[in-house]
């Protein structure tokens, strides 16, 4: 399998998802289970039902993440010497060319985007437009709307 990047936050948000899972979520399943059972006939045992998805539910998920956690490359933007280039990790405050407006983007991996968090994925149109450039230049992203340019103010990594 291929290395999948992640920073450190991200890293640290899904190793507590895990840990969450595993000692609150699967304990809570298993005695919703046993509850389940001790009412009698499981046949008609809509809360057993119910308890078994949940149950599959939690483990389909803490494989998942454990799956991410081994697969995943973990890079810390402060340790990054990429001199003032756009790269995986680093924040880039924009100019959008057209309207004036400021926002300032962090690039991270599938798993911690979150636009509204001024996180966006390294898969985005606008972090592949961004991969590469330094402060000063002008990137065209090619959104939905027909193409975007946006001035790159300033590159940090923290």
């Amino acid at each position: 399998m291929t290395k999948t990047p992640l920073t450190v936050k991200g890293a640290e948000k899904l190793g507590a998802e895990l840990h969450h899972l595993k000692t609150v979520e699967r304990p809570r399943a298993i005695a919703a289970i046993a509850e389940a059972r001790s009412h009698g006939d499981l046949s008609e045992n809509a809360e057993y039902d119910a308890a078994k998805e949940r149950q599959g539910f939690v483990e389909g998920r803490i494989q998942e993440v454990e799956g991410k956690l081994a697969n995943a490359q973990i890079i810390d933007p402060k340790l990054l010497a990429a001199d003032g280039r756009c790269v995986f990790g680093a924040t880039i405050d924009l100019d959008d060319q057209e309207s004036g407006a400021r926002v300032s983007y962090q690039i991270v991996g599938e798993d911690e985007a979150d636009i509204k968090g001024g996180k966006i994925s390294i898969n985005s149109p606008i972090a592949r437009a961004l991969i590469g450039k330094f402060a000063g230049d002008i990137a065209e992203v090619q959104a939905p709307g027909g193409v975007r340019e946006y001035e790159i103010i300033a590159v940090r990594y923290e």
